[in-house]
């Protein structure tokens, strides 16, 4: 026995109950330290490209960025909103076309066979060398970049919730059809309980994918959007408003990520299933 082991063993663990109401809740610290980390880093970044005299056409300080947040504030916000149109509607047009795909290549043998090797073609082709096709399909206007949209995020949804449709208990699906339920009857009441964790597993990721799609749609066909803000304030060396919108995508992606996680909770908390205490939301 090494010495560590008694010196581990004479210390005595903590009491939950001594403990601080604060300190014991988890909520707590899924709030405090990412914000302590953001401000420590901004923080250092602030002290760092001042002490350095880092040059504004390469890196600004957190505060020019708020300067310019707070001078050019209504543009920003009316920039933000189609953003998150777009990426709110590419989503939802993503999280049912991904539902839909997995749930048919888990109850069709045929149609697994049919459509999957195309599916995963299509999404090994670069996602760049598909945009000119989707301006000339779609046009330059809110098609294309809700297409963008789509065909980002569909991807990782369809695969999780066909993951999580064939991770049903198969004692659970072979007593269904022992009770002569239909295959429609077992999906609802068993496969599709059971897949709900791969599927919001499939929207998070999906989420933070629709708002990529749409950023590269602003970039290429769009007039308006914080993508097109930041193309903009870069090709004129404004690095504080490149910055600026990009913070302000950081604030869209985290509502539509938050908003996805607000789901998952509700639908756990709906079927009964216990919510993680823990870890990512």
């Amino acid at each position: 026995m090494s010495v560590s082991q008694p010196i581990a063993a004479a210390r005595p663990a903590p009491n939950p109950a001594r403990l601080p109401g604060w300190a014991r809740s988890v909520p707590w610290r899924r709030i405090v330290l990412p914000l302590a980390f953001a401000a420590a880093a901004l923080l250092a970044w602030q002290v760092l490209t001042v002490r350095l005299a880092v040059s504004p056409m390469l890196l600004v300080p957190p505060s020019d960025v708020w300067a310019i947040l707070d001078q050019a504030w209504p543009i920003l916000l009316a920039q933000t909103w189609p953003t998150l149109v777009d990426t709110v509607v590419g989503f939802l047009m993503a999280a049912g076309l991904g539902i839909v795909l997995g749930g048919a290549l888990v109850m069709s043998r045929r149609v697994e066979q049919a459509i999957w090797p195309h599916v995963l073609t299509f999404q090994l082709i670069p996602k760049v060398a598909v945009a000119p096709l989707f301006i000339i399909w779609f046009g330059m206007g809110p098609g294309s970049r809700l297409a963008f949209a789509v065909f980002l995020s569909f991807f990782p949804i369809a695969v999780s919730a066909a993951t999580g449709f064939r991770a049903a208990d198969r004692n659970a699906i072979r007593l269904c059809e022992s009770l002569t339920a239909s295959r429609w009857q077992a999906f609802l009441r068993v496969r599709l309980p059971y897949a709900i964790p791969h599927i919001f597993t499939g929207l998070k990721v999906g989420a933070t994918a629709a708002i990529i799609g749409v950023v590269i749609g602003e970039f290429v066909t769009a007039q308006e959007g914080l993508g097109y803000i930041i193309m903009f304030a870069s090709s004129g060396a404004q690095t504080a408003l490149t910055f600026a919108a990009i913070g302000l995508l950081c604030v869209v992606g985290l509502l539509v990520y938050g908003a996805v996680a607000l789901g998952e909770y509700l639908v756990r908390r709906w079927y009964g299933a216990p919510i993680e205490s823990s870890g990512f939301l």
